[in-house]
């Protein structure tokens, strides 16, 4: 199982996109343990959305939606409909 997900730093006002087979341990790199990178910088991060597929070709497939410009505007709106933004 692989999870397409996107995040939010509402610090910075930034999304993430990515793709995962460990969603629990992947937010937690995102947070935590990376030391570099571009998530690195703008922590804290929250999950806006999530998605499962079974195989990784999917996963890849919507993550590169989600990284178009309509996708992103997709999360966008996610984003500033969520009431604590």
């Amino acid at each position: 199982m692989f999870t397409v997900y996107a995040l939010h730093s509402a610090k910075f006002n930034k999304i993430y996109i990515g793709y995962s087979s460990d969603m629990e341990n992947r937010l937690a790199a995102h947070n935590v343990y990376q030391t570099k990178g571009y998530t690195f910088k703008y922590r804290p991060w929250v999950v806006v959305h999530t998605e499962c597929y079974q195989t990784k070709k999917e996963a890849m497939i919507r993550e590169k939606q989600l990284k178009s410009a309509k996708g992103r505007e997709f999360i966008w709106k996610l984003v500033n409909s969520k009431p604590d933004s």
